[in-house]
């Protein structure tokens, strides 16, 4: 009775919530604006199970937007396809007093495919409605009904979903049959869950918040979800694309993985796996086998997506491949798989949560469908060595920042297996440059200048790899900050051995980079890799400092200076260490060769709040460093 209380209770909030409808903005209680760019006034969103292929998700939204960052919380997009129907939409939009100013409805919204630019198929489409509204602020609010042709794969509730917005009122409440169980994960919920049975006799799992303050923009913040409210759901027992099973591990997801979408679709035709034999028998390691295996497969095939029906999930056939040439990430994984597989080299397919501004592994603790890239994973003796099979260029055996140092599913027959995919460390991800400069006595600087690139930094100069000649000099003058800059040379190269790196070779001139004033030579000293401004100050940090991904760079430039002059003041001389990073410059001045070394190095990691003011003031220390003007007096 208790729980059927609650729940009741719930429900009754809502239809508070919605018999009020007075959107006037004053009346959004005053501790609730500030940070805040727009203000949740109430949020109602069910999801009803009412089979194994069957939910229904209904939402109602009203949000008052305060200010132009708040824009994006009015944009509505409602992706469908086959699993997933749009039932209705339907919404008003308020002025700052509450007085309706306009309405909108299905028909109202652009309808277009989803597509990627690189899908030759998808039967995914979009639609979106953005308000016409320029006076703020403003509230639209507006509610649709979806229809799940699956139960694998819930939304998140994300109560505030992003910083900058506050919450007057949201609630969430999922109800299914008795016999259907889920796990859910709280992220940052104050409020925990009420389980209770419905009117229906339906089970019910609600939340609610209310008084949510704006999380403020602090930069250098870890991952979202570890600091703002939402839950996760995954099902026990499932139907996908008719596909039913159920899982509350890992191993168990990973096996459904595999049995249902990979393992039936290795066959390769024989003539292909001849070839393949007969392409590889002169090198007897592994991993060397492994190797052309993988760049015959980058020189066959390109990537293109088909994410039509379940084959946004499932694979194409190897032989499929294997004909047409083409594959998206999934298809070109376990193609290699296959290949692989001729000459009896295990390898596993792999899901990877993939991004560069964040490592999002798969939580150990909350097994679901997730992820959005597939990777291949070759499990060789003290030897673990990982693919990425979508890029026709990165080597064997590189991942990149793409999906390095996170938890990744490997399905394989013997069921799904949490691995983690190699770090490249603040060490290994390195940047080395030698220029030699002459400025002669009219200031003009001439000279050659060389950049190794490692680890993660590996594919950093990349997009100039395809470029003609005169694109590649126009970019080349907008990376390097050097005033009247021509290029008179450029080669860049990639070595794709297991030890990948870029080497990058310029000759370049620059009228006036020195200046003579008064009988005296003024230049900038560091020329080419200049940090141009500290992150912003921010009172009374919450937050965690996020450092995502280390690096390390290490410059030093040899300067050929007319003869006879000296310094004017004491030269360069800077060394500053912190947990978070270290940085040296030095300079020093022997006849008419002026030489400077300059090494910065950011260490990844999570660090305590009060770190950040330290943080800023060693960026700025940096910056000042790397403007030091350099006076030579005869």
């Amino acid at each position: 009775m208790r729980y059927i209380i609650l729940t009741f209770c719930l429900l009754t909030v809502g239809l508070l919530a919605n018999a009020q409808q007075n959107y006037d903005v004053s009346l959004i209680p005053k501790e609730l604006l500030p940070y805040a760019s727009a203000v949740v006034r109430n949020d109602e969103m069910t999801i009803d199970v009412k089979g194994l292929d069957d939910a229904i998700i209904h939402e109602k939204m009203a949000v008052t937007i305060i200010n132009k960052n708040g824009d994006h919380m009015a944009d509505i997009e409602m992706p469908y396809d086959k699993s997933r129907v749009i039932k209705n939409i339907k919404g008003t939009i308020y002025n700052e007093f509450g007085k309706q100013t306009g309405k909108f409805n299905e028909g109202d919204f652009e309808d277009y495919s989803a597509w990627d630019g690189y899908s030759l198929f998808t039967d995914q489409r979009l639609k979106y409605y953005k308000p016409s509204v320029n006076e703020y602020p403003y509230t639209i609010v507006y509610e649709y009904e979806l229809r799940l042709k699956q139960t694998l794969n819930f939304p998140d509730w994300d109560a505030n979903p992003y910083t900058g917005v506050a919450v007057e009122h949201s609630s969430f409440i999922f109800s299914c049959k008795p016999d259907f169980n889920i796990r859910y994960k709280e992220n940052n919920v104050t409020n925990k869950v009420n389980i209770g049975v419905g009117l229906d006799k339906q089970k019910t799992y609600s939340w609610q918040v209310t008084g949510l303050k704006a999380v403020k923009y602090e930069p250098y913040s870890p991952y979202a979800r570890d600091f703002l409210t939402s839950v996760e759901i995954a099902p026990e027992k499932f139907s996908f694309y008719g596909i039913t099973g159920s899982f509350d591990t890992w191993k168990q997801l990973g096996k459904w993985e595999y049995d249902n979408l990979v393992a039936s679709r290795q066959q390769l035709p024989p003539e292909t796996i001849e070839h393949i034999k007969e392409l590889t028998k002169d090198f007897p390691d592994p991993k060397l086998k492994a190797k052309k295996i993988y760049e015959y497969m980058q020189g066959k095939t390109h990537y293109i997506s088909v994410q039509v029906g379940i084959g946004g999930w499932q694979p194409f056939l190897a032989s499929d491949v294997d004909k047409q040439n083409y594959g998206d990430c999934k298809a070109l994984v376990n193609y290699t798989q296959a290949l692989l597989k001729a000459v009896n080299i295990d390898s596993y397919y792999c899901i990877v949560n993939a991004g560069e501004d964040y490592k999002v592994g798969m939580p150990a603790d909350f097994p679901g469908l997730n992820g959005n890239h597939i990777i291949l994973c070759l499990p060789f003796k003290n030897d673990t060595t990982w693919a990425d099979c979508t890029s026709e260029t990165i080597p064997f055996g590189y991942l990149g920042a793409f999906t390095d140092d996170r938890n990744v599913l490997a399905c394989t027959p013997e069921g799904g297996k949490l691995l983690h995919t190699p770090k490249y460390t603040a060490g290994a991800n390195l940047q080395t440059r030698k220029a030699s400069f002459t400025i002669n006595e009219a200031g003009d600087l001439s000279g050659d200048m060389k950049t190794i690139l490692k680890g993660a930094d590996y594919e950093a100069h990349d997009y100039l790899l395809n470029e003609g000649r005169t694109e590649q000099y126009k970019r080349l003058q907008k990376t390097y900050p050097i005033n009247n800059m021509s290029i008179e040379g450029f080669d860049i190269q990639q070595d794709k051995s297991f030890d990948p790196s870029t080497t990058e070779t310029i000759k370049l001139r620059a009228r006036d980079y020195a200046s003579l004033t008064d009988g005296k030579y003024y230049f900038m000293l560091n020329s080419v890799d200049r940090e141009d401004a500290p992150p912003p100050q921010v009172r009374n940090r919450l937050n965690n400092v996020y450092i995502n991904r280390g690096s390390t760079d290490e410059d030093e430039i040899t300067y050929t200076v007319p003869a006879g002059y000296h310094l004017e003041k004491e030269p360069l001389n800077v060394s500053i260490n912190k947990p978070f990073g270290n940085f040296t410059a030095i300079m020093t001045l022997s006849g008419n060769q002026l030489t400077y070394k300059r090494k910065f190095q950011l260490i990844d990691g999570t660090y305590s709040p009060d770190t950040y003011q330290d943080f800023v003031d060693f960026y700025q220390d940096v910056v000042d460093a790397d403007n030091y003007t350099v006076s030579l007096v005869k």
